[in-house]
């Protein structure tokens, strides 16, 4: 399965805060409405930008850094972000992202530029930048995760199971 859409360039340390900001956090369980508000911190339009056709948010080192929130990674779902490509994660957000059923891959993310069209197939483990004409690999998900993914998060991974986990599909 590929994936693509336009690149939105951030940098580094991008905390769970400036993701969705703390300040709505407790306001509403209902993701798509706050989505609106998400990378709002660092760029007001972002939910604007992405959300009508979707994108990818590419940013540098330690994306996801902060606290456990759970709602960062489905915000950035709900806001239309196909994947987050970055050239390291926080370890609580990586598990958080697969859990919730967005694709993140850890690359080198030096060779991207702001609006590029990109390629992303998640099997292959290939980046194509399709702007620069270039490829860029990456090491492809361990099967358990990519399932997850497959299946769009563990609680739909769950309920496709009859509450059981099985990768045998």
């Amino acid at each position: 399965m590929s994936i693509k859409a336009q690149a939105f360039i951030y940098g580094d340390d991008i905390n769970t805060d400036y993701i969705i900001s703390g300040k709505y956090k407790f306001k509403s369980a209902d993701m798509q409405a706050m989505a609106v508000h998400a990378m709002e911190e660092l760029d007001p339009d972002y939910y604007a930008k992405v959300s009508p056709k979707g994108g990818f948010l590419v940013a540098g080192t330690n994306f996801g850094c902060g606290s456990s929130r759970e709602q960062a990674p489905l915000v950035l779902l709900n806001s239309n972000t196909k994947a987050v490509i970055a050239k390291s994660f926080a370890r609580i957000f990586f598990r958080n992202a697969i859990n919730t059923g967005l694709p993140v891959v850890t690359l080198d993310t030096d060779q991207i530029s702001q609006g590029d069209q990109l390629e992303l197939d998640l099997e292959a483990g290939v980046v194509r930048n399709l702007t620069q004409n270039t490829v860029m690999e990456f090491a492809p998900l361990p099967p358990v995760m990519a399932q997850l993914l497959s299946d769009g998060g563990l609680v739909a991974h769950l309920r496709k199971n009859n509450g059981t986990f099985n990768l045998e599909d």
